[in-house]
């Protein structure tokens, strides 16, 4: 055999398609290894404390240096709370009934992530993006638009809950995110946010309702730690409470539509 004439006792096409074979599999763990660094390790509930991590385990922290300086690591140290729920069912991967008021456990629809306690922050001038119009001067709704300031705001049995008395921007994506809503008559007369996607606004008859709630369940919507400030854990816990409320506001959204 001539020196160099590999390919007249070698393959090279085969070896290369294992070569592939072995590349892509080794690609395949890598990929599943770098998604667990969000929702992992799982937690047991059928034994308590017990870790399930699967295969591949999952990778070790990852440090990332945000525009803002601070530090986040994926995945990030987590202590289990209390589970705010119990299973039906004593068969493994029974579903859950939450305990006490299913819209605020932080179960199924009303699930939200502990993110952190602090405001999200616009990368030009580091201040919070989503602020009231009342802390932003510089913006301003379109007249083309319906003014919901004013607007009363109706739950899902047509009852009154309150009055917009602000809209909240982002800065960044110049849109509304949220109304602010001035709750009324027997509910007291807090203020809590209103996402816009939950919103539905009648421009002619100037009113807004809110299918996703009752009218007196606007009164544990989740607080503000500040009046012109919300924070990423104060966004989800609101956004999960709206939906939570989608199946759990009443009994009859349980059952199936059929």
């Amino acid at each position: 055999m001539q020196t160099g004439a590999i390919t007249s006792y070698m393959d090279v096409a085969q070896i290369t398609l294992y070569a592939f074979w072995a590349f892509f599999a080794v690609l395949i763990l890598y990929l599943r290894r770098e998604d667990k660094r969000e929702g992992y390790p799982l937690i047991s509930t059928d034994v308590p404390g017990r870790r399930v991590e699967g295969i591949p385990p999952v990778p070790s922290p990852k440090t990332f240096l945000m525009a803002d300086g601070s530090i986040r690591l994926a995945p990030r140290p987590e202590t289990p709370g209390p589970l705010g729920a119990r299973p039906v069912a004593m068969s493994p991967g029974a579903p859950l009934q939450p305990i006490g008021d299913p819209m605020l456990e932080g179960m199924g629809p009303a699930a939200y992530a502990h993110r952190p306690d602090e405001p999200d922050l616009a990368f030009d001038d580091g201040l919070p993006k989503i602020v009231p119009l009342r802390a932003a001067p510089d913006f301003f709704l379109a007249s083309e638009d319906p003014d919901p300031r004013g607007m009363k705001v109706f739950g899902a049995d047509r009852i009154a809950a309150g009055v917009v008395t602000d809209a909240w921007i982002d800065r960044s994506e110049v849109v509304v995110r949220y109304l602010e809503v001035e709750l009324t008559g027997h509910l007291g007369h807090s203020h809590v946010l209103l996402p816009m996607n939950f919103a539905d606004i009648d421009a002619k008859h100037r009113r807004i309702t809110v299918p996703a709630l009752l009218a007196a369940d606007f009164a544990a919507v989740p607080n503000l730690q500040r009046p012109d400030i919300v924070t990423f854990l104060e966004e989800d816990r609101i956004m999960a409470y709206y939906g939570g409320g989608q199946l759990y506001a009443t009994p009859g959204r349980l059952g199936p539509m059929l």
